[in-house]
C-alpha cells in the first residue's frame, strides 16, 4: 500500500513515460496528448521561428549579392552646366548626345558589413542560444502536459471509486431505512428516526449526481489536454485501490540540472543575455562596410551587352564610428546589462524552485504513504463498527443515531481513503515531473 523513495545515482526523470507508467490506458492517453495537444504544437512553432532567426542572423555577416536591372530617363535643362556639356557632346562622330537621356542597366550589387569585432557573429550565437531555450520551453510544456494528464487520470479513477462507494452506501442505507420503518411500525423507534435516515439517504443521493458531474468534467479536461473532442476516457478503475505507486530515485543534483527543461532553458537564456552585452558593446566601435557593383549599362539598348564598352565596375569601402549623440548606443548597452543581471536572478530562482519541488514531492510521498496506512486501518475499524451497530440496533441495544453516525463516518472515511490514494499517485507523478520526467 505504499512505496519508498529511493536515492541512488539513477534519476527517475530520465525514464520515458512508457517506462515509468505501467497502465497501458494512461500511456495511450499520454501518447495522444504529445501528438495532438495544441499548446505543444504552438511551442514547436515558436522553436521553429527561433531557428529561422539563426538563419537570418547568419545572413547578416555574409556578403549580400543581389541581381539588379533597371531603366531610367532624364532630360537636363539646357542652361545648366550639364546641359551645356551635353549640347556640345558627341557620343560618336556625327552623333549627338541623346535627348532625353535614357539609361538601361543589368548586373550584380554587392554589400557587406565586415564583421571586424565579431558583433554579427555574436548576434547569431545569441539567436542560437534563444533557439535552444525555445526548444527547452517545448520540452517543459511536454513535461507539464504528461504530469497533468496523469494527475487527471488518477483523479478520474478516484471519482469512479467514490461513485461506487456512494452507490454501495446508498444500498446499505436503503436496507437500514427499511429496518427503521419496520421498527417504527413496531413502536420501537419514532418518526424522527425515520426522517433522519431518509434525509441522510437523500443527502448521499444528491452527492451521487455531483460526483457524476465531476467525472464528466474530468473526462473533458483530459480530452482537451489530449487535443480531442469530448469522448469516454478508457480506464480500469476497479484496480485503483490496489495500485502501488512507482518507486522514485532522485539521483545526484547534477542529474537534476541536466534533466529539467526549465533549468536548461534558464541557462540558455542567460548565455544569450551575456552574448547580447558583447553585441551592444561592439556598437561603440567603428564599423566597416564595402559596396560594389558589376554589370552592363548603356543609354541605348542596342549597346547594352557590348563588351567591354558597356561593362561597369564599382567598389567602395568605408569606416563609420559614432562620435556625437551616442545616447541610443549607451541605452542599448545598459539595457543589455540589465537583462543579463535579470537572467542571472531568473536562473538562480529556477534552481531554487527545482530543488524545492523535488524536496517537497519526496517528502509528500513519505507522508502520504503513512497517512494512507492509518486511513486504511480506520476504514477497516469502521467497517466492523457498521456490522456491530446494525446488530445492536436490531436487538434494540443501540440507538438509531449510533447507526446513522457510524454509517456516515464509514462513508467519509472510504471517500478520504480514495482521495488519499489519488494524492499518493499524484505525488509520485509530481515527483517525476520535478525530476524532469515526461519530455523524452
Amino acid at each position: 500500500m505504499g512505496n519508498a523513495a529511493t536515492q541512488d545515482t539513477t534519476n527517475t526523470g530520465l525514464l520515458a513515460p512508457n517506462q515509468f507508467f505501467a497502465d497501458p490506458n494512461l500511456i495511450s492517453l499520454i501518447d495522444t496528448a504529445l501528438a495532438h495537444n495544441q499548446e505543444l504544437k504552438i511551442a514547436e512553432q515558436e522553436a521553429l521561428i527561433a531557428r529561422f532567426e539563426i538563419q537570418a542572423r547568419k545572413g547578416e555577416y555574409l556578403p549580400s549579392v543581389r541581381g539588379a536591372a533597371g531603366a531610367s530617363m532624364e532630360k537636363t535643362p539646357r542652361y545648366t552646366r550639364n546641359g551645356v556639356v551635353e549640347e556640345h557632346l558627341e557620343v560618336e562622330p556625327g552623333q549627338r548626345f541623346p535627348e532625353p537621356y535614357t539609361n538601361q542597366s543589368i548586373g550584380l550589387d554587392l554589400s557587406w558589413e565586415v564583421d571586424i569585432w565579431g558583433k554579427l557573429r555574436n548576434a547569431k550565437k545569441a539567436a542560437a542560444q534563444r533557439y535552444y531555450a525555445s526548444r527547452e520551453g517545448r520540452q517543459l510544456i511536454a513535461t507539464l502536459l504528461v504530469a497533468e494528464i496523469a494527475n487527471s487520470y488518477y483523479e478520474l479513477m478516484a471519482l469512479d471509486n467514490e461513485l461506487l462507494i456512494l452507490q454501495r452506501n446508498i444500498s446499505l442505507q436503503e436496507e437500514v431505512l427499511g429496518v427503521v420503518r419496520q421498527q417504527k411500525q413496531a413502536a420501537r423507534v419514532n418518526e424522527l428516526a425515520v426522517r433522519r435516515f431518509e434525509a441522510e439517504l437523500m443527502r448521499n443521493q444528491s452527492r451521487l449526481f455531483f460526483t457524476k458531474q465531476q467525472i464528466i468534467e474530468t473526462e473533458n479536461r483530459i480530452n482537451q489536454l489530449a487535443g480531442r473532442y469530448p469522448q469516454p476516457v478508457i480506464r480500469s478503475s476497479t484496480s485503483f485501490t490496489t495500485l502501488v505507486p512507482p518507486s522514485i530515485s532522485t539521483g545526484v543534483p547534477a542529474q537534476l540540472l541536466a534533466n529539467r527543461p526549465d533549468v536548461r532553458q534558464a541557462e540558455y537564456l542567460l548565455q544569450a543575455a551575456q552574448i547580447d552585452v558583447k553585441v551592444t558593446r561592439a556598437n561603440f566601435l567603428p564599423a566597416m562596410a564595402i559596396d560594389g557593383r558589376l554589370g552592363y549599362e548603356a543609354f541605348n539598348p542596342a549597346h547594352l551587352f557590348l563588351s567591354p564598352q558597356s561593362i561597369g565596375l564599382g567598389l567602395a569601402g568605408g569606416l563609420v564610428a559614432p562620435v556625437i549623440n551616442r545616447n541610443g548606443i549607451v541605452a542599448a548597452y545598459n539595457t543589455a546589462n540589465a537583462h543579463q543581471v535579470q537572467r542571472i536572478y531568473e536562473y538562480e530562482q529556477t534552481l531554487i524552485r527545482a530543488y524545492t519541488e523535488v524536496n517537497t514531492q519526496m517528502s509528500s510521498i513519505v507522508n502520504l504513504n503513512q497517512a494512507y496506512e492509518r486511513k486504511y486501518q480506520q476504514v477497516q475499524t469502521l467497517a466492523d463498527g457498521i456490522r456491530i451497530s446494525q446488530a445492536l440496533f436490531r436487538n434494540a441495544r443501540a440507538d438509531y443515531t449510533e447507526v446513522l453516525l457510524t454509517q456516515r463516518d464509514y462513508l467519509e472515511a472510504n471517500v478520504e481513503l480514495i482521495e488519499l490514494k489519488a494524492l499518493q499517485m499524484q505525488a509520485v507523478v509530481n515527483a517525476y515531473r520535478a525530476l524532469g520526467g515526461g519530455w523524452r
